[in-house]
């Protein structure tokens, strides 16, 4: 690799790096709200919250690479064009083809990131990120042993403690089931406790009253009692019976035994073999997004208003792309055979950057527009 070569490919990565930061923080940010709320009314901590988020970034970073690897692409082509650095390499006869060399390598570099990202991180981090919800989801004193704050383990359900002893005993105890929609019921209890036996979890509430209030006609029901155990079990999701979810598994078994993947899960073969070769076509996408960005700038001319217009033709070219992959979503997952059509917007993509480049290399079919001074 020459030294052109590696100034170009290093000014390439490090913006790479500070597009990927700024994008994965705004998804993170986004999403992070959400997840935190969810969290914290369960009843969970801060360090509950941080190992969440860091099984979910691999899969966050996979969505924003290729927008990066184009913004990176547009910024330092940008720079070195209003820098004259772009237009010193042509005066000296460097074609748009030698030129594109770098990008392309900075192209590869993503492709191999996005391929580690695809085809091991994201499923792994899945596989885990799924486990951990589980785990969280059927601990019950981690969702209801929290002390003064008001929890909402299920819907229509309000569970509240004062306080809880060392020994752990619940102290002042209040639960509210509104599930049902003839009738509300709420138990106050001076002290409870969390036992499990061999048919769930039971919550036993000592020294309380239970309020019933029919919705019907109004009328309320009290009945003190002495001890009383309700079943919480029935609270907590039961993620036995999900099936398997292939965004989970491998890609080999998911690309070269589609048939035994198939009958495992009862997924269609076409939504199967959509999801393989779609995390390959992702690592393509990247090259091409790379050198459109590149290509769209080589067309235009020196302009006092900048290169806006190539950069919104760029956008428009990733759209067409992004629109034609949309496009081939529901026929190859309808009709396995067609698989062959996931990789097309990379191809076209290629095609275009062909195009342009060779349009670009053309002096003689491209007259240079220069704004009047």
């Amino acid at each position: 690799m020459s030294k052109f070569d590696r100034y170009i490919l290093s000014q390439l990565l490090t913006m790479f790096g500070f597009f990927a930061l700024v994008l994965v923080s705004v998804y993170w940010v986004n999403r992070a709200v959400v997840l935190f709320d969810q969290l914290i009314a369960s009843g969970q901590t801060a360090s509950v919250f941080l190992e969440l988020t860091i099984l979910s970034l691999p899969n966050l970073i996979r969505l924003v690479l290729p927008m990066a690897v184009f913004a990176a692409t547009i910024y330092v082509i940008n720079r070195l064009n209003s820098e004259s650095e772009l237009t010193v390499m042509q005066a000296t006869g460097i074609s748009p083809w030698r030129l594109a060399r770098p990008v392309f390598y900075f192209g590869m570099l993503v492709a191999l990131m996005m391929t580690a990202l695809t085809h091991f991180l994201v499923p792994a981090s899945l596989v885990q990120l799924s486990e951990r919800k589980k785990e969280i989801t059927e601990n019950v004193t981690a969702r209801l042993l929290t002390e003064g704050t008001f929890l909402h383990p299920a819907s229509g359900i309000t569970f509240y403690i004062r306080e809880i002893t060392p020994a752990g005993v619940l102290k002042d105890v209040f639960l509210s089931d509104k599930r049902s929609k003839s009738k509300t019921t709420s138990y106050t209890a001076a002290e409870a406790f969390l036992v499990q036996d061999e048919t769930g979890a039971k919550l036993v509430m000592l020294d309380g009253l239970a309020q019933t209030l029919d919705n019907r006609d109004n009328r309320l029901i009290t009945t003190n009692f002495s001890d009383f155990s309700y079943d919480i079990s029935a609270l907590m999701e039961k993620d036995g019976s999900r099936k398997k979810e292939i965004k989970h598994l491998n890609t080999i078994p998911l690309m070269f035994k589609s048939h035994l993947v198939s009958e495992d899960t009862g997924i269609d073969r076409g939504r199967i073999l959509y999801e393989a070769h779609g995390r390959v076509s992702q690592a393509f996408t990247c090259i091409v997004f790379s050198l459109v960005g590149f290509s769209v700038l080589l067309l235009g001319g020196y302009s006092r208003f900048g290169v806006w217009r190539q950069i919104i033709i760029g956008f428009v070219l990733l759209i067409f792309l992004e629109m034609m992959k949309s496009a081939f979503v529901d026929p190859v997952r309808d009709d396995a055979t067609l698989w062959p059509l996931v990789y097309v917007p990379a191809l076209a993509g290629a095609l275009l950057v062909t195009g342009m480049l060779c349009f670009a290399a053309n002096p003689f079919n491209q007259p240079r527009q220069v704004d009047p001074l």
